[in-house]
This record gives structure tokens, C-alpha cells and sequence, in this order.
């Protein structure tokens, strides 16, 4: 695999164990019949299980049958994971950043107890309800309210584009407080089987097709007291969570765009045309080179960040650069290998088309490009652009 710089020389023989243990599980469980669930538009919900048995659910966290590995060692996971496809790394992302995480960081003894060891194990399956109709880039300005009625809150609003809402057991659900001057956000663990509870798959998606998407509708749902997030007030809370995701996500893009890469350099050793394979004309070779120099610079970003957060220093700046940057080589690096391929590449039988499409989804959540572009602007400058 792609690592020009060596990077993967200095790993630990703990980060080194996991890599080659995701590697090896989307080699043999994944990639066979990847390109069949993304023409179906299926997610390979048989896998969530046996992720969970190899560890892959939030194990940068400590406690509770995790087994607090090294940032280095989870984004590796993210990548590996990645390389696969972009819903394979969404579904253990969520579980883990935007659902294991708010619940270990904000989460009372009983919450932690309850949840944090089945979702571990991929024994349950969590969502992340922030997203809205009419508040994307936006969250704040949410609608989703929640209310106190007698010994809990009655929660009302919809949530969309939610990965794994159609298959989780709990939701962890942003709403504004009404209760209280102010009108708080706060977060609240939702059982999807509660009254008032729905949670439709959103249908003809042309990208992420192999990941559960779908919606959260609540309608005048109660939980009780206890269900609330006790160690969090205002958009502190989801923010941190998707700090968290983000990071697994600069790490992910590393690995869809490195196993484009291989698929081109792969076909362009064993294609022939004109007497020889095309790996000897030069064009072909300039964009492996260009391919090869991106992901390499995007891999430095990646093992920077990690040792950032590993110290404490890690600001969510610092993430959005290598989001915006890691994604948008990931996305244009899929089209360069897809016309590689030729007329092949258009086909569920290679990687860098699948790559591509899901590529437009990664680009545009978890904070749009133009969004985390705004967000480096106004920490260059102290400008804010885009709020009036």
C-alpha cells in the first residue's frame, strides 16, 4: 500500500496490529461484495456485529470495554476502514465519535453503564440527530424542541440525513430546551421504539448508496429525566461531537483516495494497448505521480493531527483544514483514477467510480467544504463571513 514517506515505519505494534486487522477484514469481508450492496443500495448490516467483536467502535475511548488505543491507531482505523467505503467508515464513525463518545464524555454513571458496552460490541446501534429539514449548515438554529412534563421532556421535531437512523436502537437527540430561559440545546438518548418514534430510510440516494440513511421524526415523544445529557449545555455538545468525527473522516479520505490509487496503478501494469501496458506513457504516469504526492501530503496531515490531539492541542481549526483539504483530494483523486480505467472504470467491478460518488456525500457533510473554508477564514482573519 501507498506509503512513499514511510510513514507507517515509526507505528507502534499496537497501531500496527489494528491497521492490519481492519486491512485484513475489508479484504475478505468487504471488498467482495461491496460493489453488489452499492448497485443495490444496500448496507452490509451482517458486518456491524463482528466490527464490534474486532474492536472497531470507538476504541480511542477509555473504560467500558474500550480499549483506549492511541489517535494514531483510530485513524488508521478510519482509513483502512475507508479504503473499503465511505459507509462502512460512516457506520463505525457514528457509533463511535457522534454516539459513544458524547455518552462516555457527557453521560451520566447509569448512561454510560447502559449503553457504552452493547454499542461497544455492536450489540446496539446508535445515531446522531442534529441535521434538520431546514437547518444543515446551520444547526443551531434547530426547531427540534423539548419541553419538561411531570418526571421527563416531551421531545417534537425531525431530524434528516441521520446514518443509521432505519437500524439503531437509541438516537442521541439535539433539541432546544423550552423548559428554561434561553432555550438551551441540549442532547437526549432516545429509544427508537419509543411512541412517537419513526425513523424512515431515505431512498434514491445516488451516493453512500451502501449505508443506512434516513430520518428521525418525534412526535410528542417522552423520556424520562434520565435520558438527558447531564455534563452539557448549548452547541458545545454537538460540536465536540462532530470535532471528534471529523477527525476520523480527514484520516478516512486518506484511504478511499489510496485504494484509488492502487486500483489505477494496478490496471495500468496489466492493461495493454498499443503493443505494451499503458503504465509506460507518460501521461499515465504524471497522474500516478500526482495521485501518489497528494495522498502522501494528505497522510502528513492526518499523523500531525493525530499527534496534536494526542498531546491536547488539537483545535477544531485544525481539523477543519484537513477535512477540507483530505476530502477534496480524495474527490478529485477518484476522478483522475476512474479515467484511468477507461470504460472499465465505470463499472461496480473497480473501486475509484464507487470512491467518487460516495466522495460527493463525505464532501458535503460533517461541515460542507465552503462551510470549513469560512471556519479557516474567520481563524486567519478574526472576521467572521457567515453570520450576519
Amino acid at each position: 500500500m501507498l506509503d512513499y514517506v514511510q510513514l507507517e515505519a515509526d507505528l507502534g505494534q499496537e497501531e500496527r496490529m489494528i491497521r492490519d486487522t481492519a486491512r485484513e477484514f475489508v479484504a475478505e469481508q468487504v471488498s467482495p461484495d461491496i460493489g453488489e450492496h452499492f448497485e443495490n443500495g444496500t448496507a452490509p448490516t451482517h458486518l456491524i456485529p463482528e466490527m464490534g467483536k474486532l474492536g472497531f467502535y470507538a476504541p480511542n475511548l477509555e473504560g467500558y470495554g474500550s480499549p483506549n488505543v492511541s489517535e494514531t491507531a483510530y485513524g488508521l482505523l478510519m482509513q483502512e476502514l475507508e479504503a473499503g467505503d465511505s459507509g462502512l467508515r460512516s457506520m463505525a464513525s457514528v457509533q463511535g465519535a457522534l454516539v459513544m463518545y458524547p455518552i462516555h464524555r457527557y453521560g451520566s454513571e447509569q448512561q454510560k453503564e447502559r449503553w457504552l458496552p452493547p454499542l461497544g460490541r455492536g450489540e446496539a446501534v446508535g445515531c446522531f440527530g442534529l441535521t434538520e429539514p431546514e437547518h444543515g449548515s446551520n444547526p443551531s438554529a434547530m426547531d427540534t424542541r423539548a419541553e419538561q412534563d411531570g418526571d421527563g421532556y416531551v421531545l417534537n421535531g425531525t431530524k434528516t440525513w441521520i446514518t443509521n437512523s432505519p437500524i439503531a436502537d437509541v438516537a442521541v437527540v439535539w433539541a432546544r430546551d423550552h423548559s428554561v430561559d434561553e432555550n438551551p440545546v441540549r442532547g437526549f438518548l432516545v429509544e427508537t421504539d419509543r411512541d412517537g418514534v419513526t425513523t424512515n430510510e431515505i431512498s434514491g440516494k445516488l451516493s453512500l448508496r451502501a449505508s443506512s440513511t434516513g430520518e428521525i421524526d418525534l412526535n410528542d415523544v417522552h423520556v424520562p429525566t434520565e435520558s438527558r445529557l447531564p455534563d452539557v449545555s448549548g452547541m458545545k455538545g454537538p460540536l465536540s461531537c462532530l470535532t471528534q468525527a471529523r477527525y476520523g473522516i480527514a484520516w478516512g479520505a486518506v484511504g478511499a483516495a489510496r485504494d484509488c490509487f492502487e486500483e489505477a496503478r494496478s490496471y495500468a501494469l496489466e492493461r495493454e494497448q498499443f503493443g505494451g501496458p499503458i503504465a509506460r506513457f507518460q501521461l499515465q504516469q504524471s497522474k500516478l505521480a500526482e495521485l501518489a504526492t497528494e495522498i502522501t501530503l494528505a497522510q502528513l496531515l492526518a499523523y500531525r493531527l493525530a499527534d496534536l490531539k494526542e498531546r491536547g492541542d488539537l483545535r477544531p481549526q485544525h481539523i477543519s483544514l484537513a477535512k477540507r483539504n483530505n476530502v477534496r483530494m480524495a474527490r478529485d483523486g477518484s476522478r483522475v483514477a476512474r479515467e484511468m480505467l477507461g470504460g472499465n472504470g465505470i463499472t461496480t467491478d473497480y473501486s475509484p467510480m464507487r470512491h467518487m460518488a460516495n466522495m460527493e456525500t463525505v464532501y458535503t457533510y460533517e461541515g460542507t467544504h465552503d462551510i470549513h473554508t469560512l471556519i479557516l477564514g474567520e481563524d486567519l482573519t478574526g472576521v467572521q463571513a457567515y453570520t450576519t
